[in-house]
């Protein structure tokens, strides 16, 4: 099979998938005794990546998968393609959120330490619902408590390719309260500054999708 169409079957398939793929998933597209080496499906990535260079598309590797998605910087035009309004999520939120990125693995009674405040269940049951987050084990103390961690949709939502992008914690503490979490807002939402925890409670338990 040749290299052009080797890029041509990733490329369709990365346009359709709907989620990243890993190496060993667009290999499984060939049949057997077809499949193109590690390195020939390497080469049709890049190949892919450096046609996207003056385009509204870009390749991006997300935690040893690829996707192709487009430009941030085009997301003004295409949020109108969408009737619903961007989603809003609540201080409470976004700082649960970004506690358990930087600390992770993390529990609940660390969180919160941390934020002073208790951590309502709804919280972490709309972040685990998100799949930005998900238990990875339990901490060896009595009780035994959940660890949480970040995972691939969180890195996909946020538009980051690895955890080594969250800018240093240094740089955040110094931040205004308001653009530090403007950090933890995905492509086309907003953050709703004035929310309290138990606002955020009551929408998640509405279940809206809108306002959390």
């Amino acid at each position: 099979m040749s290299e052009v169409r080797i890029r041509d079957i990733v490329q369709a398939a990365l346009l359709v998938a709907g989620e990243p793929l890993t190496l060993e998933r667009l290999g499984s597209l060939f049949a057997e005794g077809a499949q193109p080496e590690r390195e020939g499906l390497l080469q049709a990535l890049e190949e892919i990546r450096n046609a996207c260079n003056d385009g509204p598309l870009e390749l991006q590797c997300i935690d040893k998968a690829y996707r192709l998605q487009t430009r941030v910087e085009y997301a003004p035009w295409l949020n109108r393609l969408f009737a619903e309004r961007p989603a809003r999520y609540s201080r409470a939120v976004l700082e649960t959120l970004a506690i358990i990125a930087y600390r992770q693995p993390t529990t609940r009674g660390e969180i919160e330490a941390i934020r002073g405040v208790a951590v309502s269940s709804e919280i972490i049951k709309t972040l685990l619902s998100r799949e930005w987050i998900r238990q990875v084990g339990t901490k060896e103390v009595p009780g035994r408590p959940a660890l949480y961690g970040t995972t691939r949709a969180f890195l996909e939502n946020f538009n980051l390719t690895s955890l080594g992008e969250l800018p240093p914690l240094s740089e955040l503490r110094m931040a205004a309260d308001d653009e530090a979490a403007q950090v933890f807002v995905p492509i086309g939402a907003s953050i709703d500054p004035s929310a309290t925890e138990s606002e955020a409670t009551e929408s998640e338990e509405g279940e809206s999708g809108e306002a959390l």
